[in-house]
């Protein structure tokens, strides 16, 4: 992955912030603790963050980089100092700049509609259309494969299906774009998945697309499986009105269906 120049743009990972995670055996406080977190997969978030600083070779980042238990406490000093602390559920955002400051705040976000279970991350009952009307391809970049504040092909995206540019109150729409060979990749703030045959399938990261937090973990419970050769989705072969799951480390799993034009 070669090297990115452009220092006006820092590293994001955002995850969730809910007391109710506590009550998901699968999310743990760490890899190998059987505590359970109130953030969504956060080790998988620490990860990630790292993973992109070493992808965009961030030399003094990476020396700077925090310790686990210090990236934890953070994030509980955000939440601790949020501007509404009485909020059910936060948006805790991290930003990591070249120099290797990390910074942290937490937002009220919406709660769950339906409350999480301990077998599965927990969806919302939100039937999230999605405009198909994306007239230009978003070509794979180390700005597609790392999640960072520079977002310009996403909002470009948006604003050809006339959606809001974020931040936005409107979560109930989304738009997939899609790479140089047409295959779909992702959407402009998640992953997706369409079903087939009984199983959810994700676009391989061959394609391009963000190897996202929650997607990563639903690929390795085996919840989602990725795309093979051949068989990617396309905006000719996904029909109109067909499923496709939208996953979100702070909103969760939405299902929406395919709307074309």
């Amino acid at each position: 992955m070669a090297a990115s120049m452009n220092p006006q743009f820092e590293l994001l990972t955002s995850t969730r912030y809910d007391r109710q995670l506590e009550h998901l055996s699968w999310n743990k406080d760490s890899f190998d603790a059987y505590k359970r977190s109130p953030f969504l997969v956060l080790p998988y978030h620490y990860e990630r963050l790292r993973k992109a600083a070493e992808d965009h070779r961030w030399t003094e980042a990476l020396a700077a980089f925090p310790s686990y238990e210090s990236f934890k406490s953070a994030a509980l000093d955000a939440v601790a100092n949020a501007a509404e602390p009485a909020a059910d559920a936060y948006k805790v955002r991290f930003t990591l700049g070249q120099s290797g400051t990390l910074r942290v705040s937490a937002s009220p976000t919406p709660p769950w509609l339906v409350p999480p279970k301990t077998q599965q991350p927990p969806p919302s009952s939100i039937r999230t259309q999605i405009p198909a009307n994306n007239t230009q391809p978003t070509p794979p970049s180390i700005f597609t494969y790392t999640k960072t504040t520079h977002r310009k092909h996403y909002d470009d995206a948006r604003a050809r299906a006339g959606l809001p540019i974020l931040p936005s109150p409107d979560l109930t729409s989304e738009v997939i774009i899609y790479n140089n060979d047409r295959c779909l990749t992702e959407g402009s703030i998640s992953n997706i998945a369409f079903y087939k045959s009984g199983y959810w399938y994700t676009p391989h990261e061959r394609t391009g697309c963000l190897p996202g937090v929650l997607r990563r973990w639903l690929v390795e419970q085996g919840r989602l499986r990725e795309t093979k050769p051949g068989h990617d989705y396309t905006p000719e072969n996904l029909a109109a009105g067909s499923w496709v799951l939208i996953i979100n480390s702070v909103l969760g799993c939405r299902v929406g269906k395919i709307q074309k034009g």
